[in-house]
């Protein structure tokens, strides 16, 4: 943990101010600090403070979650980033585990799909009782 040097003309925030321009809650700045994915510099008073470089990080974070990598994944590259040259191949392989990931899961999306489609097209046919709700009833039974 670094502390605040006034003689620093970077502009820097506080973790509010950081929360309010990043759409995350404070506690979500507290919990990426105490996991090690964000460091952030502190005031005499203890307070929290957020420069460009960390600002940086935190969009990159974000950048990261919305391609649906987890946090230890994230936190894999961010150590990357501070030298791609080097870790372009374990970037590479990350990436294309997670691209598996993702191909798997719209499988299992299509198939669910699938399964939904069937189960409403045969209510829209049946006159008696629910056909959503009875096969519902007939899988929860048998496990």
């Amino acid at each position: 943990m670094s502390t605040f040097s006034s003689s620093n003309s970077e502009s820097l925030l506080r973790i509010g101010e950081v929360a309010r321009k990043t759409g995350l809650s404070v506690d979500t700045l507290r919990y990426y600090e105490k996991i090690g994915l964000l460091k952030a510099a502190r005031t005499p008073a203890g307070m929290r403070i957020y420069g460009r470089r960390e600002l940086s990080v935190l969009h990159f974070i974000l950048w990261a979650k919305s391609m649906n990598f987890s946090l230890e994944e994230i936190a894999s590259l961010l150590e990357m980033r501070a030298d791609p040259q080097h870790a372009r191949d374990d970037v590479r392989e990350l990436t294309h585990r997670k691209l598996e990931d993702i191909r798997e899961q719209l499988e299992q999306l299509a198939s669910l799909r699938d399964e939904l489609t069937l189960l409403v097209n045969l209510c829209r046919g049946a006159e008696d009782g629910c056909p959503i709700i009875e096969d519902l009833e007939s899988d929860s039974s048998q496990s």
